[in-house]
């Protein structure tokens, strides 16, 4: 796996870079809404990846009975546009790890600028979609912080 393609872990979290295509904008090149949930996601998908933490894994069982995470809550502060060809980095870092549950806190940025900000609740579910208790290794994973950058 190359590591840059799944971003890099910083002390307390994960960041990521994206670059805006045309595809992420409305017809005046600034970046849709609903494409910042995009680059979220890949954010929080990679900053679990690079802990160990596959979503394939986890609907393997790899960590005990298969499992998945799913989004319950979002809150969203539109800041500034982004705008076609911008470079931005995702920000994802663990506000809460609790027994059955994740908060994220998530950014993303232009040359350091907020341009979002993002609070996210994930739970963690059996395949079939009840609520499950978050495997002991799951949470010691995502509980160790990274070195510095």
């Amino acid at each position: 796996m190359e590591p840059m393609l799944s971003g890099r872990l910083i002390e307390g979290g994960h960041r990521l870079d994206v670059r805006v295509y045309f595809e992420d904008t409305d017809f005046s090149g600034v970046v849709y809404h609903a494409r910042y949930l995009h680059f979220l996601e890949r954010g929080r998908t990679d900053y679990l990846r690079l802990h160990g933490i596959g979503h394939r894994e986890l609907m393997d069982g790899r960590f005990g009975e298969p499992m998945a995470f799913a989004v319950r809550h979002m809150e969203i502060d539109f800041l500034r546009p982004a705008r076609i060809d911008d470079v931005l980095t995702v920000e994802t870092r663990t506000a809460l790890l609790g027994g059955a549950r994740i908060v994220l806190d998530q950014r993303i940025l232009l040359d350091g600028e907020p341009l979002m900000t993002a609070r996210v609740k994930v739970a963690v579910i059996s395949p079939e979609g009840k609520p499950r208790r978050m495997p002991t290794a799951v949470a010691e994973r995502l509980g160790a912080g990274p070195a510095a950058e």
